[in-house]
């Protein structure tokens, strides 16, 4: 996975600076912290752009954008969970 410095993903995102640091701070962003500033992946950017689109499209506010946010992440958690789980039982299935 390509990981984007904090400038190359204000040129690929489109975000201003002010509008990045407001997203880290109320944690819409989790970049990943290097030793070397922190790094952004693909996902950050498509991130950005539900975030943008939950606003102009549905009209959320900050408070919504926040638990919408929060319930995506817990369904994608959820379903590494499965998926996870699917792998398992296919394991103990396998004959040896």
């Amino acid at each position: 996975m390509m990981r984007l410095t904090k400038q190359e993903f204000l040129t690929s995102s489109g975000l201003q600076v002010h509008t990045l640091e407001l997203w880290l701070e109320q944690e819409w962003l989790v970049p990943e912290e290097t030793s070397a500033g922190p790094r952004f992946s693909e996902i950050d950017v498509a991130r950005v752009h539900f975030i943008q689109e939950l606003k102009r499209d549905l009209g959320a506010n900050d408070e919504g954008i926040g638990v919408i946010l929060h319930l995506v992440d817990q369904l994608h958690g959820m379903r590494r969970a499965l998926e996870q789980l699917r792998n398992d039982i296919a394991d103990l299935r396998k004959p040896e």
